[in-house]
């Protein structure tokens, strides 16, 4: 993904700028659970070329959504596998999205030849 700003000046949100302190701070997770969630493949935070964890604005979000569901009384187990569901209903959402596109524009292309055979 790009590391361009965006047109606020901030960096992307996938990229990842915060240290796992300042992720701690903002998302109001202590930095052990940081740690833990990270193992527990909840997230990756990207790293530096020093090893150091770099959190992004995406990571930030998902620690967010991560802290509902805890609170919400579900365990680490079941909070992964809804991450893992909404993130593929994401990606379905996206690929849906694409198939309907090319569904019209097949059907104009269709429709378009069809025109065109019965004018010659």
């Amino acid at each position: 993904m790009a590391d361009l700003p965006g047109a606020t000046g901030a960096p992307a949100p996938d990229r990842g700028v915060y240290g796992i302190s300042v992720a701690a701070e903002l998302s109001g997770i202590p930095v052990q659970s940081l740690r833990l969630y990270e193992r527990c493949g909840l997230l990756t935070p990207a790293r530096s070329d020093g090893g150091t964890r770099r959190y992004s604005a995406d990571d930030l979000a998902r620690l967010r959504r991560i802290s509902m569901l805890v609170e919400a009384g579900v365990n680490l187990a079941g909070v992964a596998r809804i991450l893992d569901l909404e993130d593929d209903n994401v990606a379905l959402s996206a690929t849906n999205t694409d198939l309907r596109s090319t569904n019209r524009t097949l059907r104009k292309a269709a429709q378009a030849g069809a025109n065109d055979d019965a004018d010659g």
